[in-house]
C-alpha cells in the first residue's frame, strides 16, 4: 500500500475555501447579482424614462418665485434644491410630502416655466428599489437581513483571500503561473469552468476585497465605529472633526435670502459646478452647499460652505485641502458602488461583480465534477 497523503496548510485552505463557497453561494448570488445591476442603476432608469431636458426659452426665474410657486408649496416641505450648470437641465428640488419622511421626493423643475415635472412612477423604480432590498437585506426584515449580508461579506472576503493563495500553483514556476492568467477556450468544457473560476476570481479579488471592506459599513454598527478609529475621522458623520457650531454667537436679527446665500456660495466657491444647497430650519438655521466642479474626475470632490441665516460663512472645506484620511472616509460609499471616477470606474466594478456574480456557480459546478470524479473512480476500484 502507498503512503497515505499528508494533510497541509493547502489542503486546509482549500477546504475553507469549498465550504464557505458552498454555504454561503446562494447568498453571495444573489448580493452580488444585485450589485452587478445597481452598478449603473441611473442609467438603466434612463432608458426607461423620458430624458428630463428643458427648453432654454427667456431667462431663469428666480430662486424665490420658483420656491413659492403655489404647486411646491402644496406639495410639502422643501428641504434642499440642486442647480445644475447645464442651461437645458432642470433644478432638483427635494420635497417632504411627509414628516415621517426621511429624505423627501425628488422633483425636476423647469427654471423657465416653474413647471414641476413629477418624478415618472415607472415599473424599473420598483424593480431597482427590489434589488436594493436584495443587495443591502436580501428582502428580509433590516433586522435580519443585514446581518445576514454582512456575514455572507465577510465570508466572500475570506473566500477572496484564500482564492488567492489557491491561485498559486504548489511549485511556484512562471510557465504554471503565467497559466493562471489566461482560459484555455480550446479545453473541454470542465476545463473552461475551472479557468472561468480560477483566473476571473483572481483578477476581480482586490475589488472584491474593497467592496467587502466598505460594504460592512452599512451591516455593522461596531464595525463602522472600528474603521472610523483605525482612519482617525469618522466615517457616515460629521467627517470634518471641527467643534460644534455656537449658534449663539451669530445675529440672529439679520436675515439673508436664499438667493443672497447662493450668490455668495457662488462667490466663495468661484468656479463653474453644480450646486447644492440644504435649506435652514428652525432648529439649524444654517445654509449647507455642496459644490462639485464641472471638470472633476471624482464625484466625491465637493468642497463645501455652511453660512448662518446671518449671512456670516460658518464653515468653509475645500475637498483639495482635506487629509487623505478624511478623503478616503467621505468616499466609502462612491468607492463601494463604483461611481468614485464616474462612468470609468462604474464599467470596471461592473464587470467585477459580473465575474463575483459568476463564482458561485462555477465554484459549485467545480465541486461537483469532482464529486462524479470520485464516484467514478470508486466504481472502478470496486469492479476491479
Amino acid at each position: 500500500m502507498g503512503k497515505s497523503k499528508k494533510y497541509g496548510i493547502r489542503d486546509f485552505i482549500n477546504d475553507v475555501h469549498l465550504w464557505l463557497g458552498l454555504v454561503s453561494g446562494i447568498v453571495l448570488f444573489l448580493v452580488c447579482l444585485s450589485g452587478t445591476i445597481l452598478t449603473f442603476e441611473e442609467e438603466i432608469e434612463g432608458w426607461f424614462k423620458e430624458d428630463m431636458k428643458v427648453e432654454a426659452i427667456g431667462t431663469k426665474k428666480s430662486i424665490s418665485n420658483l420656491i413659492n410657486d403655489p404647486i411646491i408649496q402644496e406639495k410639502g416641505i422643501l428641504t434642499s434644491i440642486t442647480i445644475p450648470t447645464d442651461e437645458t437641465s432642470p433644478y432638483e428640488f427635494s420635497i417632504k410630502e411627509d414628516l415621517k419622511q426621511r429624505r423627501g421626493t425628488t422633483y425636476d423643475i423647469n427654471p423657465y416655466t416653474a413647471e414641476l415635472l413629477a418624478p415618472e412612477d415607472t415599473g424599473i423604480d420598483k424593480f431597482m428599489f427590489s434589488m436594493f432590498r436584495m443587495h443591502r437585506w436580501l428582502m428580509m426584515d433590516i433586522k435580519w437581513g443585514r446581518p445576514i449580508v454582512g456575514i455572507a461579506t465577510i465570508i466572500f472576503m475570506i473566500l477572496a483571500i484564500s482564492g488567492i493563495v489557491l491561485w498559486f500553483p504548489k511549485k511556484i514556476k512562471w510557465k504554471t503561473v503565467k497559466a493562471g492568467f489566461k482560459i484555455r477556450t480550446n479545453a473541454n468544457w470542465k476545463r473552461i469552468n475551472h479557468d472561468l473560476h480560477n483566473t476571473l476570481g483572481f483578477y476581480a479579488c482586490i475589488l472584491i476585497l474593497i467592496m467587502g471592506i466598505t460594504g460592512l459599513c452599512w451591516s455593522f454598527e461596531g464595525y463602522r465605529d472600528g474603521l472610523s478609529a483605525i482612519m482617525g475621522t469618522k466615517v457616515f458623520g460629521n467627517r470634518g472633526g471641527g467643534p460644534e457650531i455656537d449658534l449663539e454667537s451669530f445675529d440672529s436679527e439679520k436675515s439673508i435670502s436664499l438667493e443672497e446665500a447662493i450668490a455668495l456660495a457662488n462667490k466663495e466657491l468661484n468656479y463653474e459646478g453644480e450646486l447644492s444647497v440644504s435649506l435652514p430650519n428652525d432648529k439649524n438655521p444654517i445654509y449647507s452647499f455642496r459644490k462639485l466642479a464641472d471638470d472633476s474626475w471624482s464625484t466625491v470632490a465637493q468642497d463645501r460652505l455652511q453660512i448662518h441665516t446671518s449671512g456670516e460663512v460658518v464653515s468653509k472645506e475645500i475637498y483639495a485641502d482635506k487629509p487623505l484620511n478624511v478623503k478616503i472616509a467621505s468616499a466609502i460609499k462612491p468607492i463601494h458602488t463604483g461611481t468614485i471616477y464616474g462612468t470609468f470606474s462604474k464599467w470596471i466594478y461592473f464587470l467585477a461583480c459580473l465575474i463575483a456574480t459568476s463564482l458561485p456557480i462555477t465554484g459549485t459546478i467545480i465541486y461537483i465534477n469532482k464529486l462524479k470524479k470520485k464516484s467514478k473512480r470508486r466504481r472502478s476500484l470496486a469492479t476491479a
